[in-house]
């Protein structure tokens, strides 16, 4: 459904800066091939833009400086004059001035179009802003403020640069004198700053406060003009250069806050991701792991692994239901009581009970349900223990044999969803060089091309035997295996992915 656009309030167009009754200003230069439209808001009148209303029979001139009649109401015999630009009109150009080139519309002429705000205390108009006019034809929309009051009515989304006179009361109290009266001068200055923090600002002053300029670009002016040496060349070029700047500025602050967010990501990471606790075990150990939201830390998908005193490894993985912030703090949450249960000698059954009363009682909602996958692997490392609460069962490549899932027939349910479950552990043998990957759906619930065909499991086994044929193992075989998925589904997964690799490769003996 199309959104309406507002209509602007009516603003009355004034002529070199006079209303209709003043005599017209004869120093404004004609023949520009620039249009400039004035608006100001005298005595506070605020309406919509208008483009300056022209007299019957009155010669104007074109974009290439010749001669153009204008007729009448009717339009018999008349040439329309351009148009003021509309707020997405003011934007697209501010665009196209920041790829470096605009073609101008109906022609095939170079030109860009830029709002200027010009906020001064002019009651004898000797201010004149000429025809902003350089080599790269600079069309410019001028409204005049005479106080910050009209100045925050005028300001609207499409005026790009604000040309502010330092030399305006400032709004409020005046304070007292300070030092040499740099912070009094420059309240104007920031005023005008919070008022407009997304626009770019030019400091006005004169030739005989040289030191306010300066001082005006530091406090967060983007450049500064002398009110004696004002042309139109120069204010072309500092208006662009000031939008230009702010731009600049404003891309460099969220590179800036991109960078900052980035380190205090890596740091949550570091805290909430788990680290392997596998000292004096012969055991190779690599996890990925990739939260299916964007700019999301963490899933709700978890992993952990520990040894225990006996000698014992214990994996495990999971994976609660949804997507959000809560899933992933119940996930945190479910894996930190797993090794906690763990370390306190539960295994099989009774812990995966109790972690299903640590769910019930931390989930934000009772619908709420996570599968998990736990395996304890002998000291000796040849047989393991392994429990499914409704998860998808490990693959295992034993050496000399093809990678296989191991059994899943006695899967239990997930936790959550049954009172009074309970979870079987099956005994596997794993052999005597193997290597065991445990893996959560998000891996495998990835599209197959642009149809609607899933990966699978079989698909997954698939993938991952012929990985291991070109030699892949490790930290290898995981990236090259997550690459393959997101490459098969053609762009990167929309769930969480979490995948555990543990190997033991014991040398052949002669």
């Amino acid at each position: 459904m199309p959104v309406p656009i507002p209509r602007q309030r009516v603003i009355p167009a004034v002529e070199n800066g006079h209303d209709g009754g003043a005599a017209p200003r004869t120093d404004r230069p004609t023949g520009s091939p620039t249009d400039i439209t004035r608006d100001s808001a005298p005595g506070g009148t605020t309406g919509q833009e208008a483009a300056p209303a022209t007299t019957a029979g009155q010669t104007t001139t074109d974009a290439t400086g010749a001669p153009r009649t204008t007729g009448g109401p009717d339009g018999t015999g008349a040439t329309p004059g351009p148009a003021a630009p509309t707020a997405a009109e003011a934007a697209e150009a501010l665009a196209r001035i920041a790829a470096g080139s605009a073609a101008h519309p109906g022609s095939g002429q170079t030109s860009t179009a830029l709002t200027l705000l010009v906020i001064e205390d002019d009651p004898a108009g000797s201010l004149n802003i000429p025809s902003l006019l350089d080599s790269a034809e600079l069309t410019v929309r001028v409204r005049t403020a005479r106080n910050l009051t009209e100045a925050e009515r005028l300001l609207t989304d499409d005026v790009h640069c604000i040309l502010l006179d330092l030399a305006l009361p400032a709004p409020g109290p005046r304070p007292a004198e300070a030092g040499d009266g740099t912070e009094d001068e420059l309240a104007v200055l920031r005023h005008v700053l919070r008022l407009a923090p997304r626009h770019a600002v030019l400091a006005l002053t004169g030739a005989e406060n040289s030191a306010r300029g300066p001082e005006a670009v530091r406090v967060g002016a983007q450049d500064f003009l002398y009110r004696d040496e004002l042309d139109g060349r120069l204010l072309s070029r500092a208006v662009r250069y000031a939008v230009e700047r702010k731009r600049a500025d404003h891309a460099q602050r969220q590179l800036t806050e991109s960078r900052l967010r980035a380190q205090e990501n890596a740091r949550l990471e570091r805290g909430l991701l788990p680290t392997p606790l596998l000292e004096g075990a012969p055991l190779r150990f690599a996890a990925r792991y990739r939260p299916g939201r964007s700019r999301a830390l963490l899933g709700g998908d978890f992993y952990d692994t520990v040894r225990t005193a006996d000698g014992t490894v214990h994996a495990m993985i999971g994976d609660v239901c949804g997507h959000g912030p809560d899933e992933a703090a119940l996930g945190v949450e479910l894996r930190i009581a797993w090794r906690a249960l763990t370390f306190a000698g539960l295994c099989g059954d009774q812990l995966l009970s109790t972690l299903q009363k640590v769910l019930e009682n931390e989930r934000p909602d009772d619908e709420i349900f996570a599968t998990l996958c736990t395996v304890d692997i002998s000291p000796d490392g040849r047989s393991a223990g392994l429990c499914l609460a409704g998860h998808p069962s490990p693959l295992i490549a034993r050496q000399g044999h093809l990678a296989e899932l191991l059994p899943y027939d006695d899967n239990g349910p997930a936790l959550g969803l049954l009172p009074q479950a309970r979870w079987p552990r099956r005994q596997v043998e794993l052999g005597r060089s193997w290597s065991l990957m445990l893996y959560t759906d998000g891996l495998i619930e990835g599209r197959i091309g642009a149809g609607n065909q899933r990966l699978g499991q079989e698909g997954m086994v698939s993938l991952v035997r012929g990985l291991l044929g070109q030699g892949l193992r490790g930290d290898a075989l995981l990236e090259a295996a997550m690459t393959e998925v997101r490459t098969l589904n053609g762009g990167e997964l929309t769930d969480d992915v979490a995948v555990l690799l543990l190997d033991r490769m014991v040398p052949t003996t002669r």
